[in-house]
């Protein structure tokens, strides 16, 4: 597993922000499957090398997580695989440009271990957390983060989605599981399952 770093912005409802994002390579020495797409296609191709990639799988379609997928589906000869639910979100950055419908569930073979596909809707309506169980690693995009869900005060995001996203996907995984997320530093279920009902409070205080 590899994790590529990239900085750029990210723009929705007339807003636009800095951010770096991370990008991780799943596989083994001769092929790969990349989660996201963020900003710069060099760097990720460069991580690349000279393996396979299998696909190229976003988390959901917001414009910092899809950015470069296309450039990457060509030059790496790559399908870009993405939840349809985010196809509202996906064509503000890529209008009329194809991908394959990543669906709940939906498993995807790489180096000897399969890489499982989670709906995790309420940060964006396709939102899709990625799960790896034979090696217990998670990646959760921008649905959970170190300290709390993801965000939802913008378009096409709704609070109580993601909590019982969390609550009822997530948090069901084993509390050793690593969470590997779209942002920032990792952490893992069991750090996090504890403080539910904390961030469902904080909410309903704002």
């Amino acid at each position: 597993m590899d994790r590529v770093v990239t900085s750029g912005t990210f723009s929705l409802d007339g807003g636009t922000w800095d951010v770096d994002n991370n990008i991780w390579l799943v596989g083994d020495d001769s092929e790969v499957v990349i989660i996201d797409a963020a900003h710069s296609a060099e760097p990720i191709i460069e991580a690349v090398g000279n393996r396979r990639v299998k696909a190229i799988v976003c988390t959901h379609g917001h414009n910092d997580h899809v950015t470069v997928a296309p450039e990457l589906a060509e030059r790496l000869d790559a399908p870009i695989l993405m939840n349809p639910e985010d196809d509202v979100l996906w064509e503000m950055t890529h209008p009329g440009i194809a991908y394959r419908s990543l669906e709940d569930g939906q498993r995807i073979d790489i180096a000897g271990t399969e890489i499982q596909a989670i709906h995790t809707p309420g940060h964006s309506p396709g939102s899709t957390c990625l799960y790896v169980p034979e090696v217990g690693q998670l990646f959760t995009g921008d649905t959970l983060f170190s300290g709390g869900p993801g965000a939802t005060g913008r378009s096409y995001s709704d609070f109580p989605t993601i909590i019982g996203s969390i609550r009822d996907r997530l948090f069901a995984l084993p509390p050793e599981t690593v969470v590997n997320t779209g942002h920032g530093d990792g952490t893992t279920i069991g750090k996090e399952s504890p403080h539910l009902e904390e961030w469902i409070r904080a909410a309903a205080d704002d």
